[in-house]
């Protein structure tokens, strides 16, 4: 491990801005969802009145856990269907000053869940598949409503952790549509009119075509990129205008917008947090998991960035230590592979901290080109449930799953009955969390074992030994994760090929499961405790507001995904950095 002043206090600088932003974040998504007032109300509520009068919805009606699934289910299927229409017709509608074609079919579906379950694992390049129309009315539309469906689950969760002898968990519909109105669509606007005076294009211009500094004939793409990158950031989308995403200059030309951008990707999780402290009384709660998430936060990309700045070994350029007469086995300058000079090594793993911790998939450099345990950081951070402050709502009951599990386990210590905010933790809440904790696991090490054996999986691995596992595995940890950021390495997007046809199915249905079939089980859990009343606290019970709490939710953490995912890990980046070591090459 190797560290630099400058990457150092990158980490540090952008820890301190996150937490002095939770509070404010979480107090405004308060005032929404609990229907206070805002400043936006003058200017926003009888917009809202119009849409439920035009929708047929009572606002005053609640739904159960059940209602609640059922209509985010039936909303999100029904969304899908044009995205998948624009992008096999797009070359019939406007705004295709590219003259881009119809999308293939599997690609247009891979890519229609993709976008709809806030995965937006792209399998082809934006700015030489999609149509101006297509990015804006298709995948931005469901940059909003994949991360506003992300937001209202995790409040409504909190709401029935925190409600007491409740039956309901809040209206979808209501939810949503406040959610877009008050918090994504006007955050959304200013953070765009930011991008653009960063230097983000927000054009409908048609590309560019120049001759070269040598003379060889480029093309300059452009277009509606500010909208688009704002809500990919804050929605935790990830889903980039251009192929080279957020290293791409049109979408992060500079160090501010490369520091905004990493806040808003971070921003609603932490808000998150803050609100489900407070809604349950006691604000220490909340920043007890605030804390946990906050240290395993800080040990990856501290991890991250010291292996990064050692680089390989074999690269070194070996010299005599004139004080302890010791070969040098640090590579000067770190491993720039695959990252962009004006960010370095420290915003880079920053970057690739982030975006991995929460369920983003947006990169400013290649995943695929750190070292071993460089890129292992990223990968752990997918397969603990990218719950490390999360994304958008998936983080905070990705987390509080944990919360259950760990104050279970400290019930049996004691041997009493575990409690959580004054419920009593019963069988039908410990099967709803086995049962989510379980499913992330069997779809990211299924599907990756069935492409290891299968022909169509194996054959698009373009690298031998163990990164090649590593690419498959890191590809479906990111799929099943709703991650959407990808090791480079496997050739899965040449149009008609059987690894092409191979992994857009089996990717959607990772991205499938990764949403919802963890989504339904939390929220069967967050039905049970709303209708469970409040239990005084007695001797015996285990305090969730202290440092031992934190430490316990760190632990249970990092042991269910120690005991998961470390054979596959070993065979995978752990091996590798131990034959690197060895000077072994492939």
């Amino acid at each position: 491990m190797s560290f630099t002043f400058n990457g150092v206090a990158q980490i540090l600088v952008f820890f301190v801005i996150l937490v002095l932003i939770t509070k404010p974040v979480g107090l405004y998504l308060i005032a929404v969802f609990e229907k206070r007032k805002t400043w936006l109300d003058p200017v926003l509520r009888p917009v809202e009145r119009l849409f439920y009068k035009v929708a047929g919805v009572d606002e005053q009606r609640e739904h159960d856990w059940k209602m609640y699934a059922v209509a985010m289910l039936i909303f999100s299927v029904i969304s899908t269907v044009p995205l998948y229409i624009f992008e096999r017709i797009q070359n019939h509608l406007p705004l295709n000053p590219a003259g881009q074609g119809p999308v293939d079919p599997t690609l247009a579906w891979n890519t229609a869940v993709s976008f709809l379950t806030n995965t937006n694992w792209q399998n082809y390049s934006g700015e030489t598949t999609m149509s101006y129309f297509t990015q804006m009315a298709g995948l931005a539309f469901h940059n909003f409503t994949s991360a506003a469906v992300g937001i209202i689950i995790a409040v409504a969760v909190i709401r029935g952790f925190t409600r007491r002898s409740a039956s309901n968990l809040g209206n979808f519909w209501v939810d949503l549509v406040r959610c877009c109105l008050y918090i994504l669509l006007p955050i959304a606007f200013v953070y765009a009119l930011v991008l653009v005076w960063q230097g983000v294009p927000q054009n409908f211009n048609a590309y560019t075509h120049i001759a070269g500094i040598q003379g060889f004939a480029q093309t300059i793409a452009q277009g509606p990129v500010a909208s688009q990158e704002a809500i990919k950031m804050m929605g935790t989308n990830g889903g980039g205008f251009f192929n080279a995403n957020s290293a791409h200059p049109f979408e992060n030309p500079t160090p501010f917008s490369n520091l905004l951008e990493m806040l808003s990707i971070f921003a609603f999780g932490a808000g998150l947090i803050y609100m489900f402290g407070k809604l349950s009384g006691n604000t220490r709660n909340g920043w007890a998991l605030f804390g946990a998430v906050s240290l395993i936060f800080l040990l990856g990309a501290f991890i991250c960035l010291g292996a990064e700045q050692a680089g390989n070994p074999q690269l070194a350029k070996l010299g005599v230590n004139q004080t302890a007469n010791e070969w040098s086995l640090a590579q000067p300058g770190g491993n720039m592979e695959g990252k962009e000079m004006r960010f370095g090594i420290g915003s880079s793993t920053l970057f690739a901290t982030v975006t991995t911790d929460a369920s983003c998939g947006a990169i400013n450099s290649w995943h695929d080109s750190y070292t071993p345990i460089g890129g292992m950081v990223p990968l752990v951070n997918i397969q603990l449930g990218e719950i490390i402050f999360g994304g958008v709502g998936s983080g905070l009951y990705g987390l509080l799953v944990f919360a259950i599990l760990s104050v279970f386990i400290a019930g049996l210590m004691v041997g009493r009955t575990p409690e959580y905010l004054g419920k009593k933790i019963e069988q039908f809440e410990m099967k709803m969390a086995a049962l989510a904790i379980l499913i992330l696991p069997l779809s990211i090490l299924g599907f990756t074992a069935l492409a290891i054996v299968l022909k169509p999986g194996y054959s698009a691995i373009a690298n031998a030994g163990p990164h090649g596992l590593t690419e498959v595995l890191y590809a479906f940890s990111s799929m099943t994760g709703n991650n959407g950021s990808a090791f480079a390495g496997l050739g899965t997007t040449t149009v008609g090929t059987p690894s092409f046809a191979f992994y857009n199915w089996t990717g959607s249905f990772a991205m499938i499961i990764g949403r919802f079939a963890f989504l339904i089980p939390v929220m069967a859990l967050a039905g049970s405790l709303a209708k469970k009343k409040i239990v005084p606290a007695g001797p015996g019970t285990f305090p969730t507001t202290t440092p031992l709490f934190t430490g316990l939710v760190i632990g249970v953490i990092l042991i269910v995904g120690a005991l998961t995912f470390f054979p596959a890990l070993a065979l995978g980046p752990i091996v590798e950095h131990l034959l690197m070591l060895a000077g072994k090459t492939f």
